[in-house]
């Protein structure tokens, strides 16, 4: 063995690291390493974690928060009461209606782009999508100004999320989220295959160790190497760590596993309190199945997908506020645009970035209102528009972030948490 490894020069060596984290933990791509300059400085602000749930495909606005009875473009969606006299939401979010009292949905929304990929991109990062630069998603950013949270568990936890998800961008690998596929499944490969043991994986460890450090040494930026030792150091304690019997929902009651539901999305955000009560900082769950371009109603995707929705955001609402963790938990609903006002020839409803929805609870958010209007049509922002600029800076502002601070990446460009947003005042 010590003669194989010493054979390997620095980009095999780099490809050995790298399978040994994938084989352990399942990951496979590390984000580009980089020194980030920022001053330190901690505002005040309610949320300390944050739950972060991602519509994708683009949510349609009209069949979810901003019904338009009466008009033409209304569709089959009819509206319900909520737990809040004189506020309607959907048919279909039945159980996030009791909750709304909690609930503060924004319903002027808007972007410039109708594309998916670019569309996600801006509203996790607040910046468009660019060759020379990746940016972070809140997660990273929540580390960057607060440090590290937890010892063992990682800081942010990816939940289905999508491969080209920004993760922490040009920060440090030391700031990569963790990703999980399945939820049912959890974190899977924590256990040694057969042909591995313990100790010989320990002795593997150790040669590569003392194999770099003469690598380590001999170029002018030891400490950007040093931040990919510190990300396998880190894989191997949570391996030996007690902490992940977190990501294991089968230490869940069968009953509250069916109230969220046993789909992905449901299992996802059980998976999520689990995480936040164990001192995880930001966990984000991606539900699919937005993009509704035909047969949108009876028989179609829509009350599914809502019904998927409504059940485990609402019973993770519930259970946050039973364990008195809501008001510390800020839980993000959001989509990358809106669906068009006007049914398509096929049933359904097309992109639409002009307008559109969504809600935000817990944290120090005065729920129980509805920010912004849309017009009669749902077509278009008729007052209080909300860039994902300014949406990004409400969550940053909520968990008391620097909005102002700047960050110089790697490529010494200035960057801030939300870009220029400006975190609205009604909700905070």
């Amino acid at each position: 063995m010590k003669e194989l490894v010493s054979k390997l020069n620095g980009y095999d060596r780099r490809q050995f690291l790298e399978y040994a984290a994938k084989s352990m933990l399942g990951v496979s791509v590390l984000p580009l390493f980089g020194k980030t300059s920022v001053a330190q400085t901690e505002p005040v602000g309610k949320a300390k974690r944050m739950i972060y749930l991602f519509m994708n495909g683009g949510m349609t606005h009209l069949d979810t928060f901003d019904l338009k009875p009466g008009h033409e473009n209304q569709g089959e969606t009819q509206p319900i009461n909520t737990a809040v006299p004189g506020l309607q939401i959907s048919q279909y979010l039945p159980t996030l209606a009791g909750q709304f009292d909690k609930i503060a949905a924004i319903r002027s929304m808007y972007t410039q782009t109708g594309d998916h990929q670019a569309g996600e991109y801006l509203m996790r990062t607040s910046y468009e999508e660019i060759a020379t630069e990746r940016h972070p998603s809140m997660g990273p950013w929540i580390q960057q100004f607060k440090g590290r949270q937890n010892k063992s568990l990682p800081d942010t936890v990816l939940i289905s999320a999508p491969a080209r998800h920004p993760g922490a961008g040009f920060f440090d690998p030391t700031f990569s989220p963790l990703p999980i596929g399945d939820p049912n499944r959890g974190l899977e490969n924590t256990v040694a295959p057969s042909y591995l043991s313990q100790n010989s994986f320990e002795k593997r460890i150790q040669l590569i160790d003392a194999f770099d450090k003469r690598f380590r040494t001999k170029y002018n930026k030891p400490k950007m190497v040093q931040t990919y030792n510190d990300f396998y150091t880190e894989a191997s304690t949570l391996l030996a760590s007690e902490e992940l019997k977190a990501f294991d929902l089968n230490e869940e009651e069968a009953v509250d596993r069916d109230r969220y539901g046993r789909d992905p999305f449901g299992q996802g955000c059980l998976l999520a309190r689990r995480l936040i009560e164990n001192n995880v900082r930001c966990v984000e769950v991606t539900c699919g199945g937005w993009d509704m371009h035909s047969s949108i109603y009876a028989g179609g995707t829509l009350p599914g997908r809502a019904g998927i929705l409504d059940r485990a955001m609402g019973n993770l609402i519930t259970d946050l506020a039973d364990r008195g963790l809501l008001d510390e938990t800020l839980v993000v609903l959001t989509t990358e645009f809106g669906r068009s006002p006007v049914i398509n020839y096929n049933a359904g409803r097309d992109h639409h970035p002009a307008v559109f929805s969504a809600a935000i609870a817990g944290g120090g958010i005065k729920g129980g209102q509805f920010y912004g209007t849309s017009d009669a049509a749902g077509h278009a922002v008729d007052k209080d528009g909300v860039s994902p600029a300014d949406f990004n800076a409400t969550i940053a502002h909520s968990l008391g972030l620097p909005l102002e601070k700047v960050v110089i990446s790697p490529t010494g460009r200035p960057f801030k948490v939300a870009h220029d947003g400006k975190p609205i005042a009604a909700l905070v």
